[in-house]
């Protein structure tokens, strides 16, 4: 599954592709590789990365040209 807001998230918390691997427990190549929908996200993945962003997983699915979540600014 494509991950359409990683990146948005991630640099709003100004976390680096590899503060972000770490804290998810994964590796760099895999944050780089869904962030730039080179490679489709297990719904696992996905969740690891929410929880390490702090945000519900829907916040990183949404579509990018619909309106943040939870309050979450563009």
């Amino acid at each position: 599954m494509q991950v359409p807001r990683l990146r948005e998230v991630r640099e709003r918390q100004l976390l680096t592709q590899d503060a972000l691997a770490r804290r998810a427990r994964m590796s760099v190549a895999t944050v780089n590789h869904v962030e730039r929908g080179l490679r489709s996200a297990r719904i696992s993945t996905v969740r690891r990365l929410a929880e390490a962003l702090g945000v519900p997983a829907t916040a990183l699915m949404a579509a990018v040209d619909e309106p943040a979540q939870n309050g979450e600014q563009r």
